[in-house]
């Protein structure tokens, strides 16, 4: 499973559907990469932003401007600041349809998760694909930078361009402070989050402390004075927009009694450590959240070569026999993974405990270091990078 290039999965896509929708947070470079694209395709294209009043007010009368476009891409972004825009688009593919226009008609960008579009939209089921654009993977890294690749200042900026590709820590770190304040206070309430932004960065800054973690939605509203549905509520919303994830529990058919809330991440590693007031390696070495961070980075950055073929999950039971990850490949193998920064790591019984609930036919223990070699259990201790290379090779 070699996962092909973001530009070759979307190219592909526009060739077999009529609308292709672009998700992904703010700064991670959708725009560029679609505009790159509509280079490749030897259909016309326009750009419109939703975020410009210029190109805004051309949809007071959306249905007759997009009925102007027969035979040319275009190129939509903000899409989420026009959620009536959806039911339109429907009528207009399936007119188009029926005179011959099958693929290539709509790419739509937009900075909210395919959950909240459709939730606010009517459904484009069958007339669309949604492909998701993450910040710089480790994976593009290596392939980028091959021998000059430094997993370290991955893990310690995150995958924003701006952030990795910044001349330095002090001005990387500068960044992402720019971007926490400017997405809580302008972007977020731009695109209809009707939440005080004071609120919901307190809310960020406390859940980069449960990163790795079950969250207390009771315990966190007890100290923020509000309900655990509001912040149910308030938790997806930063979900929604790509800034958490809800990593969901195994759902095997056992008799233990298994934890069934979700573990929470705080999805890129430099934004955590900017929630968490760490600016250098030297900090994060010495810092309590050091395992749970190089956790949530390890977590991300093995789902971002899986295609959707694969499933992954966490394993707790209410005695707190666990795994860090479970993959369920495409030939439902189970792989059970344990995630240790040490290059010295160590299992409980609890681990094997929960391989044989699970029954995990591979069982690996992703650490920090370089080197691959057997450990107790038929349990293998690979680095990330290695590990890496065997999941785009399954």
């Amino acid at each position: 499973m070699v996962k092909r290039s973001f530009q070759e999965i979307i190219v592909n896509a526009l060739q077999v559907m009529p609308v292709v929708a672009i998700l992904g947070p703010r700064q991670v470079g959708k725009t560029t990469l679609a505009l790159s694209i509509s280079k490749l395709l030897s259909k016309k294209s326009i750009y419109l932003d939703l975020e410009s009043d210029s190109d805004f007010i051309k949809f007071t009368d959306a249905e007759a401007y997009l009925k102007r476009f027969e035979g040319t891409l275009l190129i939509i972004d903000e899409v989420q600041r026009k959620p009536d825009l959806f039911r339109l688009l429907r009528g207009i593919v399936d007119a188009r349809k029926r005179n011959g226009e099958r693929t290539a008609q709509f790419l739509l960008l937009g900075s909210a998760s395919r959950d909240l579009l459709q939730h606010t939209s009517e459904t484009l089921a069958g007339r669309i694909r949604f492909i998701e654009l993450t910040p710089f993977t480790v994976g593009e890294l290596v392939k980028m930078e091959n021998t000059d690749f430094d997993l370290t200042k991955r893990w310690l900026r995150g995958g924003f361009p701006d952030s990795y590709l910044a001349s330095s820590d002090e001005e990387s770190w500068q960044w992402r402070n720019d971007f926490i304040s400017t997405y809580m206070e302008r972007d977020l309430p731009q695109m209809g989050v009707g939440i005080a932004s004071a609120q919901l960065k307190r809310l960020w800054k406390m859940l980069s402390h449960y990163n790795g973690n079950i969250v207390n939605l009771s315990e966190i509203g007890r100290s923020m004075e509000l309900s655990h549905t509001t912040i149910r509520n308030q938790l997806d919303i930063l979900t929604d927009f790509y800034m958490v994830r809800q990593l969901q529990p195994w759902s095997g058919n056992i008799k233990k009694r298994l934890v069934k809330s979700p573990k929470i991440y705080i999805r890129d590693s430099g934004i955590l450590h900017n929630l968490m007031n760490v600016s250098t390696m030297e900090e994060l070495l010495s810092n309590p959240g050091l395992g749970a961070s190089w956790e949530g980075f390890v977590v991300e950055s093995i789902i971002s070569v899986l295609n959707n073929k694969w499933s992954v999950s966490y394993y707790r039971t209410a005695t707190q026999v666990e795994i860090d990850l479970v993959l369920e490949t495409p030939k439902r193998e189970i792989w059970a993974i344990e995630i240790k920064r040490s290059t010295t790591p160590k299992l409980g019984r609890g681990f094997y405990e929960a391989c044989k609930d699970v029954g995990a036919t591979h069982k690996w223990i992703v650490n920090g270091g370089d080197e691959r070699y057997p450990f107790h259990n038929n349990v293998e201790v690979i680095g990330l990078l290695a590990f890496l290379n065997i999941l785009q090779e399954t």
